[in-house]
């Protein structure tokens, strides 16, 4: 049974007041009185010029502190980022000394899809991944914070420890926060660990909490002999959600070490721990006006007003950003990271030069990021991908005919693309068998909505093109650019073309019912310029697996029509399967598709009227990111009637790219956290 939080009194003088952040004025910083002042209030000045030192680390004991891993809860690339990163590099450097562990929180409940469980009797954890772990306890440590209303409460926090595949997790346990049974109002996009919870604890809140958690064991760890856990000498903060970590690391240490709550050799110890913070999507920041006051008293407790007022930003032109803590009145949990971390690295290096130098990609902290990547604090590291998890290989092969039925995919690679075409005839017949038996649909696909399914007769299907899309039906994703786009090629370039050679377009995923729609008018409209051209389109709503797979198994070229991409993992899974990108010319496609080469991508990139990525010429030429996605599709097209040969070339080179962990980016993570460069 879950131990009842103990309730304690506030001492209301030390806190921030109600409408401190209602002003719209900037706060006022006071004159500091002592050293410890002086020092918080010069900290983010400090820390984005790379002016305090970097410790030597000779063997590293990294703590990652992630919402989310690939194992027990993920819902993205972080997920995976929290799981593959510290696997491949204890393999790696792990004879050297180098270890990362993982922290992360022991989430229960069931949103519907996904299911996490934890049995108290046996200690076993069910993630919602389809992983399941036996833990240890360890300790348990106490967590102040403010629920709702004016009341402290002392919150008991579970750690427990396991080993997956080489690396060390520390779960930290407490129902009421990562509980993730839904609120009768929580919204529907919201799920898995993002959830507004049965105890009305939103996004934002919890991980306020769980930076705060760790924050806790870290003094426990550094104070208690009694407590098991090695101490870490780096921390990595897996995005926004602990961004609350290095405000507490830092100002409520000086602050506690100023009052003689902490002793100076505690202090100095979680003073000097370097924080690395990783920013996945800059969009996502953590902000929650409403709980501003609730979430920095909670955070800072007795010490919350005398934090807020030396809590100074570095020095920039965005009036919006003059505190470390909120923006624009607002509590922002990225914010402390930009400004405290002691590097900052993003997914890759072109989402990087974008979050630098593009206020519609680095939002408020363009010109932070800007003066740290001046200063060398701030870079980007293209993400891994492990290939042996993304190759067609012979056990998720099998695994497809049996769930298929009647299907007969199989395996291939750089060097037997023929099998490929094969596998592109089995698809066609595939999508053939699903618009014409409902029965059979029904019962291999019921949760997937298709939009007027054709069967094809097609006698010659490698000399079809075949295109695919099947990420989140999310604005992101630009499904509504390659719509347009495909409408453009349509009416200029296939009127032309014989029916027997015309491409199959299969386009869908989970999401947006909006963006469903406008890919149905998208077929209804073609079906009026060119019926045959029509029949060809296949747009579907849902997601899974297998038949994600199995389009990618058969598709020439994988469209990214993306507003932005901060690295992209997808186009990795393409090339994995020979299917050649087709790709906005953002962020991290930028860095992993070779134009021409491996892939395609768009001459010019713009944000609104902005032109982000090429050459003036260019950008007059096609003048928005859906002519030019349509003027990169006619390039391809091209090539695949009129020279084949090189489209082949063009697979095998992709076939043959390799984005694992260990082929690059672990060296470069090495360098980051034992020398901080």
């Amino acid at each position: 049974m879950p131990v009842k939080p103990k309730v304690v009194d506030v001492v209301s003088e030390k806190l921030l007041e109600n409408g401190f952040n209602k002003s719209k004025k900037p706060p006022v910083f006071l004159a500091p009185k002592d050293k410890y002042l002086h020092k918080m209030q010069n900290l983010a000045e400090m820390q984005c010029f790379g002016r305090t030192s970097w410790p030597e680390i000779i063997s590293l004991r990294a703590w990652m502190i992630s919402a989310e891993t690939s194992y027990f809860m993920k819902m993205g690339g972080l997920g995976m980022v929290a799981s593959e990163l510290p696997e491949t590099y204890n393999h790696e450097f792990g004879a050297k000394g180098d270890e990362i562990v993982v922290v992360t929180p022991l989430y229960v409940g069931d949103t519907g899809k996904k299911k996490t469980s934890f049995n108290h009797q046996t200690f076993e954890y069910y993630g919602s991944e389809g992983h399941s772990a036996f833990l240890k306890k360890v300790t348990t440590i106490e967590v102040v914070f403010i629920p709702e209303g004016e009341k402290f409460v002392n919150y008991r926090v579970g750690v427990y420890t396991t080993e997956v595949n080489g690396v060390k997790y520390i779960f930290l346990e407490n129902e009421h926060f990562f509980s993730i049974n839904p609120h009768r109002e929580n919204p529907s996009a919201q799920d898995g660990c993002y959830v507004y919870n049965e105890n009305g604890v939103n996004e934002v809140e919890r991980f306020a909490f769980f930076s705060k958690a760790v924050f806790v064991l870290l003094k426990d760890v550094f104070q208690n002999k009694q407590n098991p856990l090695q101490k870490p000498n780096l921390l990595i903060a897996n995005d926004w959600h602990c961004g609350a970590l290095a405000p507490l690391l830092k100002y409520e240490v000086l602050a506690q070490q100023q009052k003689g709550l902490l002793d100076d050799k505690t202090a100095d110890g979680l003073l000097s721990l370097p924080v690395v913070h990783i920013v996945h999507h800059l969009g996502y920041q953590g902000w929650d006006y409403p709980n501003t006051r609730r979430l920095l008293n909670s955070l800072f407790a007795y010490d919350a007003k005398l934090v807020y007022r030396n809590a100074k930003a570095i020095k920039n032109f965005n009036p919006r950003v003059v505190s470390s803590l909120i923006v624009h009145d607002s509590y922002n949990q990225a914010a402390g990271h930009i400004n405290l971390a002691d590097r900052v690295v993003t997914v890759s290096r072109n989402y990087a030069d974008e979050l630098s130098g593009f206020v519609e990609f680095g939002w408020d902290f363009r010109d932070i990021l800007r003066i740290r990547r001046d200063h060398r604090t701030f870079s980007g590291i293209v993400n891994g991908y492990e290939k042996s998890k993304i190759i067609p290989s012979a056990s998720k092969i099998e695994h497809l005919n049996a769930f298929f039925k009647n299907t007969d995919f199989a395996v291939y690679d750089e060097n037997s693309l023929h099998v490929k075409n094969k596998n592109k005839a089995e698809f066609i017949k595939l999508l053939g068998k699903l618009s014409t038996d409902e029965k059979y649909k029904q019962e291999v696909l019921p949760l997937l909505e298709f939009y007027k399914f054709d069967k094809l007769d097609i006698e010659n299907p490698d000399k079809v093109p075949v295109f695919c899309a099947t990420s989140r039906m999310a604005e992101q994703k630009g499904y509504d650019i390659a719509a347009d786009a495909i409408l453009i090629l349509t009416q200029a370039y296939l009127k032309q073309k014989e029916s027997g050679v015309l491409p199959i377009f299969v386009m869908g995923g989970a999401g947006s019912a909006e963006i469903f729609d406008y890919l149905k008018k998208l077929k209804d409209k073609v079906s009026v310029l060119n019926p045959e051209m029509g029949k060809r389109i296949f747009v579907f709503r849902g997601y899974k697996d297998e038949f994600a797979y199995a389009i990618q198994l058969a598709a020439d070229f994988y469209m990214m029509p993306c507003r932005f991409e901060p690295c992209g993992l997808t186009q990795m899974e393409a090339f994995a399967k020979g299917a050649l990108p087709m790709a906005m010319s953002t962020g991290g496609l930028v860095d992993t598709i070779i134009n021409g080469v491996d892939g395609f991508r768009t001459e010019v990139f713009f944000v609104d009227k902005t032109r982000v990525y090429g050459g003036n010429l260019a950008g007059k030429r096609l003048t928005n990111n859906v002519k030019a996605f349509a003027d990169m599709m006619v390039n391809a097209l091209t090539l695949f009637y009129d020279n084949p040969d090189l489209i082949s070339t063009m697979k095998k080179n992709a076939m043959a790219k390799d984005f694992s962990w260990n082929k690059g980016a672990l060296d470069q993570y090495y360098r980051l956290f034992h020398q901080g460069v």
